[in-house]
This record gives structure tokens, sequence and C-alpha cells, in this order.
């Protein structure tokens, strides 16, 4: 892999921070080192002493005199060592990156762990994004991902998704205006980045099929893209075994994996983290030098004393819980679709994450008649274009979440919007 095709000027001009690179030295450094180097503050002047978090079993995480003086203090900026290192071993158990087998100068893989994966995706798109590229992504996706690229004066480029995720022949069709051997070219404005949400998509709920992946991944082999897979509900699939992903089929080391413990631990702790190859991952740890310098200690500290206390096992069976929890709130919104909203509107089952995509019948655009008469009926959904790549494109979708309501709330709520809709109808 040529990796310096991908990154941007301002990303080939970083350059690493002297102080930042001396925090590490001196972290890992023996107990004898005396460092007169540090700028950092004496943990001594800090007003707190210990603390300790109680988990659901009444057992504690418990940080004394000595290491939360460490969870207050400056950390290195790839992540605190053990943290980085347990999420390394748990990516290979899971994953078995290929890229783990490379050599030094192969794009081997590494991890740095980021103030949620919100933060690595957009020092990503700032990292391989100039202005006047076309970029490739879902449509419908994130609104937080077009939030952090649009800015970049990059051309995005939609390709349709369905039930089953990207469609790999849209994706063909849409490459086909370019030729393999344009990617040879550095004049040639071919996509060099390809972004998609492969589980539980947001807003659809499409998980990409494992057909799907494995065509992906091969256009992107025959094009050079980069993938950027965002998998925020990764752990949020409602069949086991999870399907495999395009990090665990990565031969080149061409993906960036972008994960994060918001959906399953924590949102407020905004711990997440990125894999991929190293040269790369090293150019995001750059940009995280010159900008937030780290995540939170405190939080990588007290997610570090969990997963340590569970083990890759109990972290696994918390996924699982979790997982199961959704699962059933996702029954309970199809049961009240299915009641309610049959003949009204069309959609599928999600077998991830935490959204219902509805297509409404009848309905040309969604916008105004959630912002305005949907709140008469007190009732809100997210109005289909939010997620459009296309700016100001009208969309006959509402995205309805299953995570926070309760099955009685879900229930009125379709009832009200199936009420709305029936009125619209008799006025058209």
């Amino acid at each position: 892999m040529n990796y310096a095709r991908f990154l941007n000027a301002v990303s080939k001009a970083r350059v690493a921070s002297p102080i930042r690179e001396l925090t590490a030295i001196q972290q890992r450094g023996p107990p004898t080192l005396i460092s007169l180097a540090s700028g950092m503050p004496n943990t001594d002047m800090f007003p707190f002493i210990q603390a300790s978090v109680t988990l659901p079993d009444d057992s504690q995480l418990h940080l004394d005199q000595k290491l939360i003086k460490r969870a207050l203090q400056y950390s290195p900026t790839p992540g605190i060592p053990e943290l980085v290192q347990w999420l390394k071993q748990l990516q290979v158990q899971l994953h078995s990156p290929p890229t783990c087998s490379l050599g030094p100068d192969q794009g081997q893989m590494d991890l740095c762990v980021t103030t949620g994966s919100q933060e690595a995706l957009s020092k990503t798109f700032e990292m391989l994004v100039t202005p006047g590229d076309n970029v490739l992504m879902d449509q419908p996706t994130y609104p937080g991902t077009l939030a952090a690229v649009r800015p970049l004066g990059c051309n995005l480029i939609p390709v349709e998704t369905d039930q089953l995720g990207m469609r790999p022949d849209v994706l063909r069709d849409v490459l086909s205006r370019w030729t393999p051997q344009d990617c040879k070219n550095p004049q040639s404005d071919v996509p060099k980045v390809l972004y998609t949400i492969p589980n539980g998509g947001n807003p659809t709920g499409a998980t990409m099929s494992l057909d799907r992946r494995q065509e992906i991944y091969e256009i992107a082999r025959n094009y050079d893209l980069m993938i950027l897979e965002d998998d925020p509900y990764y752990f949020l699939q409602f069949e086991r075994p999870r399907l495999p992903s395009f990090l665990s089929m990565d031969v080149d080391g061409r993906g960036l994996k972008f994960d994060s413990f918001s959906k399953i631990l924590s949102s407020g702790m905004r711990v997440g983290y990125v894999t991929g190859p190293k040269p790369l991952v090293s150019k995001i740890v750059l940009h995280l030098q010159a900008s937030t310098l780290h995540t939170s200690t405190l939080t990588q500290m007290i997610l570090f004393l969990l997963l340590e206390k569970w083990g890759v096992d109990g972290f696994l069976q918390h996924c699982d819980r979790v997982s199961d929890f959704y699962k059933e709130r996702r029954d309970h919104m199809i049961k009240s679709a299915d009641k309610w909203l049959t003949g009204l509107a069309e959609w599928h089952s999600p077998s991830a994450g935490m959204f219902l995509w509805l297509n409404l019948q009848g309905v040309q655009d969604t916008h105004k008649l959630i912002m305005e008469k949907a709140m008469e009926k007190e009732v809100l959904f997210v109005p289909g274009n939010a997620f459009s790549v296309v700016p100001g494109e009208p969309s006959p979708h509402v995205r309805a979440a299953f995570s926070q309501a309760t099955p009685e709330q879900m229930d009125k709520g379709l009832e009200r919007l199936a009420r709305l809709l029936k009125e619209e109808s008799q006025l058209s």
C-alpha cells in the first residue's frame, strides 16, 4: 500500500510534538528516572484523594491515592498503555486482522484511543480529504459524518443502500466513470475514500451481508480505495456469531475501523478507538497531539479497570446482554409498526442497532410533516432528509429510535403517527 497517495498535504506536514514524546518516555521509564523535562502539574495539588465506582453487582472499581494521581494526570496520546494493549488483544481475538502479520513497511495493525469514535472519524477525514476530492459514502448516512466531511470542500458521492447495506452493483456503476488504472495517476479525480456503516446503519438499521462485504472489499482493492468502517453497532448485532468485519478481511491494510463504547458502556465517557494500518494511525495520533492531546485519562482508567475485571469473556457477555435488550426493544417496535402502520408505511426489521427506517406512503418529503404537524400530535421522529448525502433532497422517510422509549411509548407514538398519516391522506 502506498499510504502517501491517501494523505493530504496538511497531514503530511504533521510532525511529532517533542513534549508529547517526552511524556510517553517518562511514563514508561524506570522508577529511578529523574525527569526535569516535564511541565506536568504536581498531582499533590489536585483536590482528589481517591474514587470508587459501584457496579450493578455492588462490587466496586477503586482508584486509590496512587492510581487516582495517575488517572488525573496527562497520559500518552494513543491512550494509556494497558488499555491500548487490552483493545489490541480484543481486536485480534474478534477479527484476526491479516495486517497483524505484515512486516514493518507494509502497514501493520495499530490502534489508538480517541474521545469517542466521532473524534477519530473527523480527524481521519481531515487526514485523507483534499478540497475537490470525490468521497464515496452510504446513502442515507449518519449526519455526524456529514457534519465532519462537508466543510472540507470535497464532493460527496452517494452510493445507494437497501436493507442489506451498501449495494455493490451501485458502487460499481458509480465507479464506472473511472478505470482502475486511474488510481495510478496523481492528477485523476478517482475517489480514494469509501465510508460505510456495515452494522445497524444509522439511520436505516441496515446490516451488510457477508457476500456484500467481500464484494465491496474486492471493488476497493480493484480501485485502490481506503475503507472507513464506522462500526459503533458492531456489538449490537442481534444474531450470533457476529458478521465478519472489513478489518478481518483486510489483507492489504486498506481499512480503518472505528469502534465506540458509547452504545455498550457509556456515551458520556467519550471513549472510542480506531484500528488500522500503523502509518495512518500514527498520523491520527499526530493530529491528536496538536488538538485534544489525549482522551480523558480518568475515563480511560475507569474503563480499563472494568475491562480487566471482566476479561474479554465477561466483556462479550455484557455486550450480549446489551444486544439482547435492544433486540427485545426492536421486537416491540416492529409489533407496534405492524399494528398501526400496515398500509401506511414500509420498513424492514433491523438486525442490529437502535433504529427503524420508515418509508411513509404518499408522502414526498417528511420534513414539514414531522417538524410541524407531528409535534402537534406530541410525537417526534427524525425526518429522512437529515441523513441525505445530497443537501436539500426531499425524503419520504423518518427514523424511529427504539433505544430509549418504553414499549408503551413506542405503541402510542406509532399510533399518533398513523393518525397523522390518515388525516394527511384525507386532506390530499
